[in-house]
């Protein structure tokens, strides 16, 4: 099995301020459509498939493997995807969290298997060396962060 987290600061120095509401806007419009928040040509398909009052489920062509994910919502709080098929299964999560001075932070975790490889095989354990690197979540993390900021800039958040 796969498991990863990281964490950090939503409002570091030298940034423009993020209010709790304008992070949590940016992550739902992140599930809704993850095209706005990956690097150009990684997400090239995503769509919300089906909406009820418990859950979405979006299905999204990432990095070239074709997904279905059922997403959750807390609001101002947490969004969970589940892999429900894919490369990938399993759940991961973005959460808004404050630290012990109440300053904000994005947290990012995830329990995740490979479909159809052994588990803790050597494509499991690439993928966690990724999911841990400086390329992985963390950096994904201050990518969402820093893409809010342009679309609160830009009025559009």
């Amino acid at each position: 099995m796969i498991y990863s987290t990281a964490t950090v600061p939503v409002n570091p120095k030298g940034e423009p301020e993020l209010t709790h509401h304008q992070v949590w806007s940016g992550l739902e419009l992140k599930a809704r459509d993850a095209r706005e928040f990956l690097p150009a040509g990684v997400c090239t398909r995503c769509e919300v498939a089906e909406e009820t009052v418990s859950h979405f489920v979006r299905e999204a062509t990432i990095a070239g493997a074709d997904l279905r994910e059922i997403i959750t919502l807390e609001p101002q709080r947490k969004v969970t995807f589940f892999q429900a098929t894919g490369p990938r299964e399993g759940a991961i999560v973005n959460e808004i969290v404050e630290d012990e001075t109440g300053d904000l932070m994005l947290r990012f975790y995830c329990y995740l298997g490979l479909r159809d490889k052994a588990p803790g095989g050597p494509e499991e354990q690439a993928e966690q060396a990724q999911f841990d690197s400086d390329q992985g979540y963390r950096a994904a993390l201050l990518s969402t962060l820093n893409r809010t900021r342009e679309l609160v800039a830009a009025g559009r958040l």
